[in-house]
């Protein structure tokens, strides 16, 4: 019974070749865009798992305002000071790192070159929090960062767009109104999980950037780096309730900052990708 079956369907085909043909063909098709797209969802999703890792593991971004993105409302929210990021370090449990930032737009020259980038006064702990490594030259020292000495660490892309291929420790690059000594070159990232350059950047001591260019001792933001094995749910609890005492915050008020777990976006980004790609 079987072989006859099989002899009709054999018979079937011959006669309908065409038909058999493209049905074939539908069903080669269809598996190939299911494989393809299957491929592409997971190629995309360790794309964006990467990106958002090489930001830092498990890493905190405090930030003023209610939301993040456009839109924000960080202008009308209080920026952070500097006793906030000692009591930070003082009171919540298991971090590694917290790094301050200030972030100012600068149009950078050396010789005959220039560049306009992004200048981030921060200290040593921006190097653990952002897992940043040092491809030549030094971090900070100690006295460089009590002192707000005119030194900087700068990503790849500036060092390309301002010295080419050279080794630029130990230039002198202009900023505004003065001369910043290049002392370490960062090794690159490449683009980061929000689509910028992280390459294109200058890292100075905090107390510098606030003295020569931003003029004011408030915080845009912190980076706030956990220790392996720190629930980041507890620590962002703890973080909350602290930084709702310190802006003195009623009650009932909602909080004027946010605290960003990039771990949870990376997995709500590479879920979403996912589902997409199914």
């Amino acid at each position: 019974m079987i072989l006859n079956a099989l002899l009709l369907a054999l018979r079937e085909i011959r006669r309908n070749l065409l038909r058999s043909f493209l049905t074939v063909l539908g069903i080669v098709i269809g598996v190939g865009a299911v494989i393809t797209m299957v491929t592409l969802g997971n190629g995309a999703t360790k794309m964006v798992s990467d990106q958002i890792a090489s930001l830092g593991s498990n890493l905190l971004m405090v930030m003023p305002g209610q939301r993040l993105g456009p839109g924000r409302d960080s202008a009308g929210a209080p920026k952070f000071k500097i006793a906030d990021i000692e009591a930070i370090q003082q009171q919540v449990n298991g971090l590694k790192a917290v790094a301050p930032v200030v972030g100012s737009p600068v149009t950078l020259v050396a010789g005959t070159q220039n560049w306009s980038s992004t200048v981030s006064g921060t200290t040593n702990d921006y190097f653990i929090s952002g897992n940043w490594k040092i491809a030549a030259g030094r971090q900070f020292s100690d006295d460089e960062e009590r002192a707000g000495k005119a030194v900087c660490v700068i990503g790849n892309t500036v060092r390309k767009e301002l010295f080419g291929a050279g080794n630029p420790v130990g230039s002198s690059i202009r900023v505004k109104t003065f001369d910043c000594e290049v002392i370490g070159l960062l090794v690159a990232k490449g683009q980061g999980g929000m689509g910028q350059d992280q390459d294109d950047t200058v890292l100075m001591p905090l107390r510098t950037t606030q003295r020569r260019l931003t003029g004011s001792l408030d915080i845009g933001n912190v980076m706030v780096s956990l220790k392996d094995g720190t629930d980041a749910t507890v620590a962002i609890a703890q973080l909350r309730s602290l930084l709702r005492e310190r802006r003195k915050l009623a009650e009932n008020a909602d909080d004027n900052f946010n605290v960003m777990d990039t771990k949870q976006i990376a997995e709500t980004l590479s879920g979403t990708i996912g589902a997409s790609a199914s």
